[in-house]
């Protein structure tokens, strides 16, 4: 069974920076994709990075390109997820996913109802 913990979060302030990560376990292979989605109350949640286990090959939404960065350690089944610059509107629980039946980050990356795992989120708010 795949399980996620997502770690890192926290209270920070804008402009600050955070490291999420992302430990996982319960993996047959390295075939799987790795999403970061984030949500806040009343909204759905929202895609940010994608990373593929086996081969590396990130996908972004366009908006968090430039903040934010992901990154896989295979040898510790963890998946980070770097955010530079935050800003008030970055506040929100963010959660890691992933999905069984894709190998990599497909087209459809940023839906979540594609994925089959889910870690229980981590906190993030940015406030001064």
């Amino acid at each position: 069974q795949v399980q996620l913990v997502e770690s890192g979060g926290g209270l920070v302030q804008p402009g600050g920076s955070l490291r999420l990560s992302c430990a996982g376990s319960g993996f047959d292979s390295d075939y799987y994709p790795i999403t970061w989605f984030r949500q806040v109350p009343g909204k759905e949640r929202e895609g940010l990075s994608c990373i593929s286990l086996h081969d590396g090959n990130t996908r972004y939404k366009n908006s968090m390109k430039a903040r934010f960065t992901i990154a896989r350690d295979n040898a510790k089944n963890t998946v980070y997820l770097q955010m530079n610059n935050l800003k008030p509107e970055d506040t929100a629980v963010y959660y890691c996913a992933t999905d069984s039946v894709w190998p990599n980050c497909g087209e459809n990356w940023e839906t979540p109802k594609n994925y089959d795992y889910w870690g229980q989120g981590t906190q993030v708010t940015v406030s001064s």
